[in-house]
């Protein structure tokens, strides 16, 4: 088990793979937060959490699987603090930095069945799926669906697109239906429709699963 500050390291580490492949142990040393930074890795490559592969650090099989869920519990407490409760930006990093410590497996799928199960966080990283993901339950309606989720007569408010075509995106934008617009399901058959102020728009069925909506 590991405590919240390699917690931090373990994260530090995930992360700066993600963005260059390649973490050197130098650079790894002057972005940890402590005092103690150089001590606190040796403690983790003791414990066999992460290894040193000539300049570089790695994490191990067992740094990985802690490094994974410590940002799986970040990244949704990011979605619950930007998606349902509306959090301001310059606050939502460092409370979901203490989140991410205090969250046990069962809450952390809890607030991944509500959020709908996301698959990226507000900043577009991708959120490891939890086992909750692969067996969502179906009782449970979450606060944040795909537009192809609600019902006929639903309104909600757009949290985030998430699509892997630009145009797809461009085109939404264009529309004017972006993050924090409201709207109103109008039908479902043959094509979505939905109100949006005085502006009805029909949307199919790819590209309706791409938009992440809010209940209101």
């Amino acid at each position: 088990m590991t405590e919240p500050s390699q917690e931090e390291i373990l994260e530090l580490i995930w992360t700066m793979e993600e963005e260059t492949k390649r973490v050197e142990k130098d650079l790894l040393i002057k972005k940890i937060p402590f005092p103690t930074a150089e001590e606190k890795l040796n403690a983790l490559i003791n414990e066999d959490y992460v290894k040193i592969v000539e300049s570089r650090v790695e994490l191990t099989k067992k740094g990985r699987a802690d490094a994974r869920l410590v940002i799986r519990r970040h990244r949704l407490a990011e979605r619950l603090l930007h998606d349902v409760l509306e959090v301001k930006e310059d606050v939502m990093d460092s409370s979901a930095c203490k989140f991410e410590h205090i969250l046990d497996e069962e809450v952390t799928a809890s607030i991944c069945a509500l959020l709908g199960h996301p698959v990226t966080c507000p900043h577009g990283k991708a959120i490891p799926p939890g086992a909750c993901c692969e067996k969502a339950n179906k009782d449970i309606r979450p606060v944040v669906m795909p537009l192809s989720e609600l019902k006929s007569g639903d309104k909600a408010k757009v949290s985030y697109i998430v699509t892997k075509y630009h145009g797809r995106l461009d085109r939404l934008s264009s529309m004017g239906l972006l993050p924090g617009v409201q709207i109103r399901l109008h039908q479902r058959q043959p094509s979505y429709v939905i109100q949006m102020g005085e502006t009805q728009i029909a949307l199919d069925t790819a590209i309706a699963r791409d938009i992440y909506v809010r209940l209101m």
